[in-house]
């Protein structure tokens, strides 16, 4: 399809409007079933459970289908995607936490390379450059993120790690830097911890931004580093490391599970006080001193989670499986709102 060039004409903008998506988010597929983590690459959605890991083709969004599952030793708590591997975050309620590495290069076939376990909980994985990041808790209170060597799969193996007062619940890595989101120990320390990662065998704690509370999740995009609370979303200017800054927060009624931000959007996978309803609520963060939600989904569920991935929003529920959205600010032919790079310069 051919766009033409936006001009000093108002019938044109609204031409362009019209092609919006009417509702945000708006739902566009649906997969039953059960799932509560989520991570997605190209064509396929990977979906964590009590149980193991499915894959889901979600090429077409209106109509997912499950091709690939692999059964795990204990539930997974986080799903990261890299390089032909998914990187699964597992805990116990023995307090026994690890990493399962698997081998999805063929998404009808997956099977485990590795899993090994460490003492304490593992809430979440982040990778980057051969390198796997775990947010850990342990009985005591207190957290750390390690740092694995995944460059060989089959044998992953720990070179580093850094210590939080709070339990380490959620890490977002981007460049040289690993963003971790705490909950409160009984020395306090609930916030985000900047961490450089450059040499990953010597993380080395660079800022902090104390929440005044337990944080429960990290979304990092553009300069700005999204962190979730029990209740509520704080915007974090991260431009300087080492003195990460508070420009705006907003609150939500609901207790959050997982976020996600793409776009100018922040999006909230939620759940009300571990009951029904829950579902996902959409944040508005262009202007970061003030943001403000844009629109909600219910659905239901204990455990959710989220992902953002070509222009659509992916959900998960212990309940209801696996949700599809159009993101909020993408034109239904999959162009973002205002992003006119691909449009034709040339009126045909």
């Amino acid at each position: 399809m051919i766009r033409r060039p936006i001009v000093a004409c108002v019938g044109a903008l609204l031409l362009f409007a019209a092609d919006l998506a009417a509702d945000c988010p708006e739902l566009v597929g649906q997969l039953p079933g059960s799932a509560s983590e989520v991570d997605v690459s190209g064509d396929y959605a990977y979906l964590g459970s009590l149980s193991g890991l499915a894959v889901a083709d979600v090429s077409s969004p209106s109509a997912p289908w499950v091709v690939g599952e692999v059964a795990l030793p204990d539930p997974a708590q986080a799903v990261a995607v890299s390089g032909g591997y998914a990187y699964v975050a597992f805990s116990n309620i023995s307090m026994q936490g690890g990493l399962c590495v698997i081998d999805v290069s063929s998404p009808s076939a997956p099977f485990v390379v590795d899993c090994f376990s460490l003492p304490g909980y593992a809430f979440d994985v982040a990778v980057s450059g051969g390198y796997a990041y775990i947010a850990y808790g342990d009985p005591s209170g207190a957290g750390v993120l390690r740092v694995i060597d995944v460059s060989t799969p089959s044998a992953p193996v720990e070179v580093g790690s850094v210590d939080t007062p709070g339990w380490a619940f959620a890490v977002a890595v981007s460049g040289a830097y690993a963003y971790v989101a705490c909950t409160e120990g009984s020395s306090g320390g609930g916030g985000l911890y900047v961490i450089d990662v450059s040499m990953p065998s010597a993380p080395l704690a660079q800022g902090f931004w104390d929440a005044n509370d337990s944080a429960v999740d990290v979304a990092v995009s553009g300069g700005y580093a999204y962190v979730a609370g029990n209740i509520g979303l704080w915007v974090i200017d991260v431009s300087t490391p080492s003195a990460p800054a508070e420009l705006g927060y907003v609150d939500t009624p609901d207790i959050i599970w997982s976020i996600a931000a793409s776009s100018g959007y922040v999006y909230v996978a939620w759940a009300d006080d571990f009951a029904s309803p829950a579902g996902l609520r959409v944040i508005d963060v262009s202007t970061p001193t003030a943001p403000v939600e844009a629109g909600f989904y219910d659905t239901s569920g204990e455990r959710l989670g989220v992902a953002v991935s070509g222009g659509h929003v992916f959900l998960t529920t212990d309940v209801d499986g696996l949700y599809i959205f159009r993101g909020c600010g993408v034109f239904v032919d999959g162009f973002e709102s205002g992003d006119t790079s691909a449009w034709s310069a040339t009126v045909p």
